[in-house]
Order: structure tokens, then sequence, then C-alpha cells
């Protein structure tokens, strides 16, 4: 026979940021975030538009992530299923974010493949490997959201 009762959901406090998935996933965000965020602020910002909206998403998704993970470290959700479907349209909204900030800043990176000083360029690429690499995180942080979020 079946079991009737289901297993409720649980948001990680305190220290079991550090130890749950996909809580686990805060601080790489933050370090490869960061990065794309130093590495965009070096390089020469021509055409400003592209590397403006980069600079944007970048400092946005570092700060939002910063305050979301003291939340949770803080217990401020107090265990609600509401804060897990939020942290799921968060983490869902700022993977596609980078993914749109990653697309631009990979099309900028080629057309200044010839025309700027090759440290500037070697910058870039960095910064799109770094932005590619966190748009996954975010983008793996929010299919397992959403898996918690379902448990609730």
């Amino acid at each position: 026979m079946a079991s009737s009762t289901a297993t409720m959901g649980n948001l990680p406090s305190g220290i079991g940021i550090c130890t749950t998935i996909p809580d686990i996933l805060y601080l790489p965000e933050l370090i490869f975030g960061g990065l794309v965020w130093i590495l965009v602020a070096c390089t020469l910002v021509v055409p400003a538009n592209p590397q403006g909206w980069v600079m944007f998403v970048s400092v946005f998704c570092f700060v939002m992530t910063f305050i979301w993970m003291l939340v949770f470290t803080c217990g401020g959700h107090h265990n609600r299923g509401s804060w897990a479907a939020a942290d799921f349209a968060y983490h869902g909204i700022a993977a596609f974010f980078y993914l749109s900030a990653s697309v631009a800043l990979a099309k900028v990176t080629l057309e200044m493949k010839d025309g700027t000083k090759f440290q500037n360029y070697q910058l870039d690429i960095s910064a799109v490997v770094f932005s590619y690499v966190v748009t996954l995180l975010y983008f793996v942080h929010t299919i397992l959201s959403a898996i918690r979020w379902k448990s609730f």
C-alpha cells in the first residue's frame, strides 16, 4: 500500500546553507560573479551598451545573491514554501540575465579581436568564460531550487 504522508521541504539556515544542495552554490556564484564584475570593470568599455548590461547584471546578481544568502543564513525565510518558490524564481531570473549578458559580452569580445590592445582582449575572454560559468551555476541552482520547491 502506498504511503499517504508527504515529506515536507526544509530550507536551511545558519551554517546549514554551506552543507545543503542547492544552497552550497551561493559561494561559487558570488566568487565567479565577482570575477566577472572585476574583469569587465578592468577592460576598455567599447561599445558601452552591451558591456554596461554585463556590469548591471554582474553587480545586481552579486548584491542580490549576497542579500539572499544573508536572509537564508539568518533564517529570515521561516521555512515557508513561498521562500522556496522565490528562491526558484530569483535564480531563474538571474540565470536568464547572465545568459543574455554572456552572449552580449561574447559578441563584443569577438568583434574587438583585431582592434584593441591584446590585454583588454584577454580580460574580455576571461570575463566571457567566467560569465558562462556563473550562468551554469545559476541554472543548476534554479533546477535544484525547483526540485526543493516541489517538496513543499
